[in-house]
């Protein structure tokens, strides 16, 4: 995070984990001073943030924040692929793909220590972070993402091929027949890449079924509370 977060925070966290029973509490960072969050970390933030809630229908409202806690649950079933800053992006996604109840608290945080200075760098990581978007988009919505290839691909076809229908409807002849072939071959590929989302969407379905079979298995806070088992953070929430 830009700042620290005050221990009070991290204790509330824990507490609404527990009362509400969720998986993943997020802290919405809330800048105590004008100079404490960059203009152009805070535009990202919102940009990348807005554009999960759009794809996945639902999201954090900040997204980027390294500030979470959570439950046993979460830990257990969450596959960590990357390696740096876009690690926000893997966590928020899995919880929206598991429909995992989650919460947020809204925590201050403050300007940096003089002379020190953030890792993070607005362009790159922004970058790195779209195309995590982007990879998990393809691996959880494949269908919506090659059928958007597809169409995009048989709207070419139908470009190149209108001339060539044009003029054989007039003349019965068809001398572009380069351009005839490249059409028909670009809505052949239209039609490959439309069979292509229904058969990743299928996997995927069934992929995300054993996912959530298995998250299911795995007790959570609340079900811990009942049966009496010891429940992690509850010491500190104490």
């Amino acid at each position: 995070m830009a700042g620290p977060v005050g221990r009070a925070a991290a204790r509330f966290m824990v507490d609404k984990m527990l009362n509400e029973g969720l998986d993943i509490v997020n802290g919405v960072r809330v800048a105590r001073s004008g100079t404490a969050y960059r203009p152009g970390h805070a535009f990202g933030n919102k940009m990348l943030s807005g554009l999960v809630r759009s794809i996945f229908g639902r999201g954090a409202s900040d997204m980027l924040s390294g500030y979470r806690v959570f439950s046993r649950r979460f830990v257990k079933t969450f596959p960590m692929m990357s390696r740096g800053f876009e690690i926000e992006t893997e966590l928020t996604i899995h919880a929206l793909e598991l429909q995992m109840p989650a919460g947020e608290v809204r925590c201050h945080f403050k300007d940096r220590a003089a002379g020190s200075e953030s890792k993070l760098n607005s362009i790159r990581d922004g970058i790195r972070i779209l195309f995590t978007i982007t990879k998990l988009l393809k691996q959880e919505r494949p269908l919506p993402v090659f059928v958007t290839i597809a169409c995009l691909l048989a709207t070419a076809s139908l470009g190149l091929a209108a001339p060539v229908i044009s003029e054989y409807l007039a003349t019965g002849l068809v001398p572009r027949l380069p351009t005839a072939v490249l059409s028909a071959s670009v809505m052949i590929l239209a039609f490959l890449m439309g069979a292509v989302g229904l058969i990743l969407d299928t996997v995927t379905r069934g992929r995300q079924e054993v996912k959530r079979m298995h998250y299911l298995s795995v007790p959570g806070v609340l079900s811990q509370m009942q049966t009496g088992d010891p429940v992690p953070g509850r010491t500190l929430s104490n």
